[in-house]
């Protein structure tokens, strides 16, 4: 019996190659995995003064479309807002919705901000703002080296959702940088980034406690969760 197909989307300045490691683990348990690099993030010479959120969520459309069956979606950290505008173009493509230290987004990340992209802030600078426990020095390091502005039009735009059925997709949030329960408490506070969590209907979290980076810092353990997921497990 063939096993369901995995379709991976990372976060801020990052391309398909971050989820290496998860990939090949899910892929020697026999799922297929599509590891998307979003338009924009192919490389530090792209042009992205014309890239915006509608060519995000149409470039993981595409891959969920393209994958034999329903996939399960796992979208990691500023990608969350891709992801849940995705289970609204196509809920009967998804079979689960995870979002890895995310959220549904109920807006833009960012609608304010000017300029064609976000830069890179260096390890430094990111490590005073996000949990970084658990990824060495050595994933930092290519972290560092191999990582892509963000295009500013993918910050200005989000999900505006219609479809009524995206709120019966299964959805998980994988707690990682934070507890499931701060990741509630967000929830009732309104935050931007994953307000619309609480519109769904079938909802679970689970702790993962680690980086918000867990596809190099316990990259075994997040392949071994959606994996379950995948294979319908608790």
């Amino acid at each position: 019996m063939s096993k369901k197909p995995i379709v991976l989307v990372p976060g801020f300045w990052l391309g398909g190659w971050a989820w290496d490691e998860v990939s090949a683990d899910l892929e020697s348990r026999g799922h297929p995995v599509t590891a998307v690099t979003l338009p924009g993030l192919e490389s530090v010479d792209t042009d992205r003064s014309g890239i915006t959120f509608e060519d995000h969520v149409s470039a993981v459309v595409d891959a969920v479309k393209t994958a034999d069956g329903q996939v399960v979606l796992a979208v990691h950290s500023g990608a969350g807002g891709v992801g849940y505008e995705v289970s609204d173009r196509v809920p009967e493509r998804i079979a689960a919705l995870v979002y890895v230290d995310s959220g549904a987004a109920s807006g833009p990340l960012d609608p304010d901000f000017e300029g064609v992209e976000l830069p890179f802030p260096g390890i430094e600078k990111l490590s005073e703002e996000e949990n970084l426990e658990g990824v060495s020095e050595e994933k930092l390091a290519e972290f560092e080296s191999r990582a892509v502005p963000e295009p500013a039009g993918a910050l200005r735009g989000g999900p505006r959702p219609s479809n009524e059925k995206r709120l019966d997709v299964k959805s998980v949030v994988i707690a990682t940088a934070f507890t499931a329960d701060q990741y509630r408490d967000a929830v009732s506070e309104g935050y931007t980034f994953l307000a619309d969590l609480a519109l769904l209907r079938d909802l679970t979290y689970i702790d993962l406690p680690t980086s918000h980076w867990p596809m190099w810092s316990k990259p075994a353990e997040l392949a071994d969760a959606l994996a379950g997921i995948a294979d319908g497990h608790d």
